[in-house]
């Protein structure tokens, strides 16, 4: 394999992560995704541990060398899942799952899936795993601060996660000394997460604390979406991403945790923001929701307008027969060789290949994003 891509100093241009949860972009494959010029994908924690689990990935040298991609990998710790599966009714989409129970204390979490082996999640244990999976960012383990907590709630779950950051920089000193895989490559950057949900005063506060640990690389975290008229996933939450930032030091690489839509990368990029990951631009390919830049070349492309994206979605009727491309502002697999009528029908009947080639779009998309903004 080439040398990996080295992640990029602070200065340069955004980049943004497609979530690879699983070691795979769903419907895409390693060179899929090296042709949308997308420089580096996201794996997790919790999901590859218990499948393949370590001693595969161990076995080939890293997770990169297992799904042979040569571009920059970054590790999330598996806290997201701590309000997906255990903090049952305080996930956004719905709260807890059916299948998998769990209990989160001081030392860690424990996961107890239905019918399964109960899977133990600590600082050191995430680290180790990442260490295996061998990704150049690594993200510690923290306590995801629902986005329905009280203020107390809030600070607990702050608490939590400063505990967990500072035994997680002591295990990644120790795994940097004891471990060989990156001794001839750079190490792994090492990401503490900013819990306090929508209180500014617990976002400053674990920022700072943060900071005063020894992380120079912070990562926006939970639920950033606020409630609009007493249901949440309404308007976006700037004001905590502007007081990580502000209180953070210069050189300290911002990294917008699951972040997300076109628009809200734009403006956390203003904010001294450079690392986003998200699954939006995939999974909305896989149903049937393509990005496009209101334009008609890609030079012709404005980010600095207000309206510079749409959304076009392919099954509707009158593209039936269009013989025109999803766009002429893309130079994708898609837009290049096939038409809006092509797609719409790989779409009515269910062919897979129309996901495949509207998630090349959206990544596409979005790595021209990445281009066309100017920090």
């Amino acid at each position: 394999m080439p040398n990996k891509v080295k992640l990029p100093k602070i200065g340069q241009r955004p980049l943004f992560f497609p979530d690879a949860t699983r070691a795979v972009v769903k419907t895409l494959d390693s060179e899929d995704i090296t042709n949308t010029h997308t420089p580096g994908i996201l794996v997790n924690t919790y999901h590859l541990l218990t499948n393949p689990g370590v001693s595969v990935i161990k076995k080939f040298g890293g997770v990169a060398k297992f799904m042979n991609w040569n571009g920059i990998t970054i590790s999330d710790s598996g806290g997201f899942q701590i309000m997906s599966l255990i903090k049952k009714g305080a996930h956004p989409l719905g709260g807890g799952s059916h299948f998998t129970r769990g209990v989160c204390t001081d030392k860690g979490v424990v996961f107890k899936p239905v019918g399964q082996k109960k899977v133990e999640l600590t600082p050191e244990i995430s680290l180790a795993t990442q260490f295996t999976l061998g990704t150049d960012l690594m993200v510690v383990l923290d306590d995801f601060t629902p986005p329905t907590a009280t203020y107390e709630e809030a600070k607990e779950t702050v608490r939590r996660t400063l505990l967990w950051a500072e035994r997680s920089l002591k295990e990644y000193t120790n795994l940097l000394k004891s471990t060989k895989i990156y001794k001839n490559q750079p190490q792994p950057i090492l990401t503490g997460v900013v819990q306090g949900g929508f209180f500014p005063d617990l976002r400053a506060e674990c920022t700072k604390q943060l900071i005063a640990m020894g992380y120079r690389a912070l990562g926006y975290g939970g639920w950033p979406l606020r409630q609009a008229q007493g249901k949440l996933g309404g308007e976006f939450d700037y004001q905590s991403a502007e007081i990580i930032a502000s209180n953070a030091k210069s050189d300290t690489l911002l990294y917008g945790l699951g972040i997300g839509k076109p628009h809200e990368i734009k403006a956390l990029v203003s904010m001294g923001y450079t690392v986003f990951d998200c699954v939006l631009p995939t999974r909305d390919a896989r149903h049937k929701r393509l990005y496009v830049y209101n334009a008609d070349t890609i030079n012709n492309i404005d980010i600095t307008s207000d309206t510079f994206y749409s959304y076009y979605t392919p099954d509707k009727e009158r593209y039936y027969k269009d013989t025109t491309p999803v766009s002429t502002a893309c130079d994708c697999l898609l837009c290049t060789n096939y038409t809006k009528a092509y797609l719409s029908h790989l779409f009515r009947i269910n062919e897979i290949s129309a996901m495949r080639l509207a998630s090349i779009h959206n990544l596409r998309f979005y790595s021209l994003l990445m281009e066309k903004l100017v920090l």
